[in-house]
């Protein structure tokens, strides 16, 4: 099997993971009102248009690279861009990435939408891409985000300390670090499918 992410279509019940492009540029402007998104993502708020073609102008580029895929969380029943996610630190002679960069309009929280993006995109890694580790991390104050990490099976691994400085406001972030290996996957799939039959 070869390790190889590329832009692909992923969709379930609650919510269709389609590649980032152009004629999202409105939809997630739209999604991205919110300032309390923002509060811990390496990058700042959208103010406009502009703003959000540049950001999927740099999402091309780094797929293009090879280093990340971009997706746009679209919710199934209303068809409305509710945020986005990415593989990053796609390390191909290791089969390994990360999952980040991910964000949702308040909306699309504490419903179905993250729980079934993530499966989607950790059953993709495993299964048709044959990871054998997805990682994830998050700004090591946000517990919320640590929290849900936790909860959908992943394993704490550790702090990387003065792991980046935020190019926008300078700020040095400690980053908790996450994983989910292969030998895990199948404990951790059964538990989010019971998670999206509740």
């Amino acid at each position: 099997m070869t390790f190889d992410p590329k832009p692909t279509l992923l969709e379930g019940r609650f919510v269709r993971l389609e590649p980032m492009a152009p004629h999202h540029a409105e939809g997630l402007l739209a999604a991205s009102r919110d300032p309390g998104i923002w509060t811990y993502l390496p990058v700042p708020q959208p103010e406009t248009i502009s703003d959000v073609q540049k950001w999927i102008d740099e999402a091309q580029r780094a797929q293009q690279a090879g280093t990340e895929v971009a997706f746009v969380t679209v919710r199934r029943h209303d068809k409305l861009v509710v945020g986005s996610t990415r593989y990053l630190d796609i390390r191909r002679p290791h089969r390994a990435l990360e999952i980040g960069w991910t964000w949702l309009a308040p909306e699309a929280q504490r419903t179905p939408v993250n729980t079934e993006a993530k499966y989607m995109m950790l059953r993709h890694a495993f299964e048709k891409q044959g990871a054998v580790r997805v990682q994830l991390k998050s700004d090591e104050r946000n517990e919320k985000s640590r929290r849900a990490m936790l909860g959908l099976g992943a394993v704490f691994e550790g702090i990387l300390r003065n792991q980046m400085i935020r190019a926008h406001d300078g700020y040095v972030r400690n980053s908790a670090m996450y994983s989910i290996t292969d030998r895990e996957w199948p404990d951790v799939k059964a538990r989010l499918e019971a998670k999206l039959v509740r």
